[in-house]
């Protein structure tokens, strides 16, 4: 059986998401791999991956805030919002009046929930088809504007020029971003020029953290071992409830069981994910998590099975 559980990775630039998965599947002997939160070709850091019954997970660690590092070019637009791409807009100007305290100053209004039309080299799909591939042939179409959450965005540093620029920029700057699921740090690159009357792109994206998971602890995926696989409660911080032979017999046939003992951590108003639910792992008597839950007053329901059958 292939093992279960989640597994670290740190993609280099200039891999494909898709492609970072290979050792995975080499190292474990299966394709049963899948992945949360694809990273475009040009970023670069963490993504957690899974194996076996953990890929039934990933919804969960896809929902998670996550945390980038991104160079900002200020002065050109591109095609792909990227700083090689092909120039669409370029700023003529020969000192544009635009300063780091103008920057600082329009960062704000980029916090909390906002809308965000995503760049059109993406994975969106429009009348079926990915925005990208309609992109490539030269289509005309309009995306529309998504509702992110941008928790915390700050410069953290003046940056100098990215090799390979197609344009000509007259600043950058280094900025951290901490956002939700569905926020596009190319499009954010391209609403920050437009905020600050000029234009803007964006290179060296690296993803640093998803939810409480640092990309500190991932691997390369030339350096993988079966020994970097991690259970799935060392990632998603579900808490954990112990289960009795004859409990977890009836959540593993489907049935909900009683629970009136209180769960540390667990309240009906926290550890909510996107469906609203309040989910924890339960464990057999050896502490080997064989499920998920959702605690409802008085009763644990099973939600995901991840035991053996």
């Amino acid at each position: 059986m292939t093992p279960s559980g989640f597994i670290l990775l740190d993609k280099v630039a200039g891999e494909t998401s898709f492609k970072a998965l290979f050792p995975l599947k080499r190292v474990f002997c299966t394709k049963r791999v899948g992945h949360a939160g694809t990273l475009d070709l040009r970023a670069s850091g963490l993504i957690i991956a899974a194996t076996g019954r953990a890929t039934r997970l990933l919804p969960y660690v896809e929902s998670k805030e996550k945390c980038y590092t991104f160079r900002l070019h200020l002065g050109y637009e591109t095609d792909t919002l990227e700083w090689d791409g092909d120039i669409v807009e370029q700023d003529r100007r020969e000192n544009p009046p635009v300063s780091r305290a103008d920057l600082e100053s329009i960062l704000p209004q980029f916090m909390g929930d906002i809308l965000q039309v995503p760049p059109k080299y993406c994975a969106v799909k429009v009348d079926g088809r990915r925005a990208s591939d309609l992109a490539e042939r030269g289509r005309k179409f309009e995306l529309e504007p998504r509702r992110i959450h941008i928790e915390s965005l700050r410069i953290v540093g003046e940056g100098t020029l990215t090799e390979g620029e197609s344009g000509r920029s007259f600043a950058t700057y280094d900025l951290e971003c901490v956002c939700s699921k569905g926020t596009y740090v190319r499009a954010l690159g391209r609403d920050l020029g437009r905020a600050l009357g000029t234009f803007g792109c964006v290179s060296q994206i690296r993803r640093h953290r998803i939810g409480n998971v640092s990309v500190e602890s991932a691997v390369r995926g030339e350096d993988l071992t079966r020994e970097h696989l991690k259970s799935v409660e060392q990632v998603l911080d579900f808490p954990v409830v112990k289960l009795s032979d004859d409990q977890m017999a009836v959540i593993r046939k489907g049935n909900w069981i009683p629970w009136r003992e209180a769960i540390e951590g667990v309240t009906l108003q926290q550890g909510r994910q996107d469906s609203g639910e309040a989910l924890v792992f339960v464990a057999d008597g050896e502490g080997a998590v064989q499920a998920v839950c959702r605690y409802e007053p008085g009763r644990l329901c099973p939600r995901i099975y991840l035991g053996e059958e």
